[in-house]
């Protein structure tokens, strides 16, 4: 099975050793996401909504990298730094997601990359 990089000029570049999304025949991982705007290089502030609304946009544009888009998702996982903020995700993420929704876990931890309030990966399927 082959394995390559892919990589988007239009979602941030790595913060650390990694890639943003690596394919394995006909799967393809990316990494988790958080609010950063390629476009500035700064992260989004202001509110959870927001911010979700960055993260689920880099995803995108790591997807569309490997000819995919939401429809290709299979499962994700959402990490909060606060659950409280669940039903705000929730209705961000789901508008991306109309439907048959991927399989999900959404747990809370105690601190973020940049200390971002959500970070969301996926594995997607061709």
């Amino acid at each position: 099975m082959s394995k390559s990089v892919v990589y988007s000029e239009n979602a941030p570049a790595p913060i650390g050793p990694y890639s943003q999304a690596i394919q394995a025949g006909n799967l393809l991982f990316v990494s988790g996401q958080i609010a950063l705007q390629k476009s500035t290089g700064n992260f989004v502030v202001g509110n959870i909504k927001d911010e979700t609304s960055q993260v689920m946009a880099n995803l995108s544009e790591v997807l569309k990298a490997a000819g995919m888009d939401f429809t290709n998702v299979v499962k994700c996982s959402i990490f909060l730094k606060d659950m409280n903020d669940f039903p705000q995700v929730n209705e961000i993420y789901a508008r991306n997601f109309p439907q048959n929704p991927p399989a999900r876990e959404t747990v809370e931890v105690s601190r973020l990359p940049k200390d971002a309030n959500v970070e969301i990966s996926c594995i997607a399927v061709k």
